[in-house]
């Protein structure tokens, strides 16, 4: 029996990473997954390895994400969980960014997030209820040096949850998890290089980047009954990443090792 054996389930952003590896979780704990995401291929490569539904959406455009997750209910019969998980990134110095790139990365994080919950509450009420789970970032918790679009767009995912679980409780639990530094096909090019992972390895407790599965595994928790009485809250995927004062523990860990 798996955890969420039956589960009619959403993801978005699903071709490839957190997404993939999360519908992948959902399907061998016994979900039926809709593998939805703006590449067509790459959708239908997951929902191959699911047995599961492939669908094709751009979370920006809610007109068109209503009518296909609206069918994807339909097809599954209903919807008990949805994961938000769909996003985008790019770096540049605040004063640099174009409206351009400015409003495609909130649109996509913090918009794209908005639309699906805003699709999925009333077909989840239909189903009597059901889980929402939203993907921010450990950078819209502490800001990074050139993200600031993409750092404002998860601290406003986090703030979202929060509202969606205080609006939509009892019915439906709302959360949220942070990923740190996860080795995923957007990060290879950066984890690529030997001094760029040193330096990962370094700032995380845990001396690692994360994998897509330890994410998904989380996510699939939040989903499953095991988490029913946990709503609006937002965990730290990130190997501890977060613990650390810059300032304070790179002056006692001077002190550390002189005793």
């Amino acid at each position: 029996m798996g955890l969420l054996d039956g589960r009619r389930v959403v993801v978005t952003g699903a071709g490839s990473g957190i997404g993939r590896a999360t519908c992948l979780r959902m399907a061998v704990e016994g979900a039926i997954v809709t593998a939805l995401d703006i590449d067509e291929a790459a959708a239908r490569v997951v929902a191959d390895e699911t047995g599961g539904i492939a669908a094709v959406a751009d979370v920006t455009d809610a007109i068109g994400l209503e009518t296909v997750m609206t069918d994807a209910a339909g097809l599954m019969g209903g919807l008990d969980a949805l994961c938000n998980n769909a996003g985008t990134g790019g770096m540049a110095e605040l004063h640099r960014y174009s409206d351009r790139r400015w409003n495609r990365i909130v649109d996509v994080n913090l918009g794209g997030t908005f639309n699906g919950l805003r699709i999925a509450v009333p077909l989840m009420l239909e189903s009597g209820g059901g889980s929402i789970v939203n993907v921010a970032s450990l950078s819209g918790m502490r800001p990074t040096r050139g993200e600031a679009a993409y750092s404002a767009a998860k601290a406003g995912v986090i703030a979202l949850t929060s509202s969606a679980a205080l609006e939509y409780g009892p019915g439906i639990r709302v959360n949220c998890v942070s990923p740190g530094v996860i080795d995923t096909p957007l990060t290879a090019p950066i984890l690529a290089d030997p001094a760029n992972r040193t330096v990962v390895e370094e700032g995380t407790p845990l001396g690692r980047p994360g994998t897509a599965v330890e994410v998904a595994n989380v996510i699939v928790f939040l989903c499953s009954d095991l988490a029913s009485y946990v709503s609006g809250a937002n965990i730290p995927v990130d190997g501890g990443a977060l613990l650390p004062s810059a300032q304070v523990d790179s002056v006692l860990a001077r002190f550390l090792d002189q005793m």
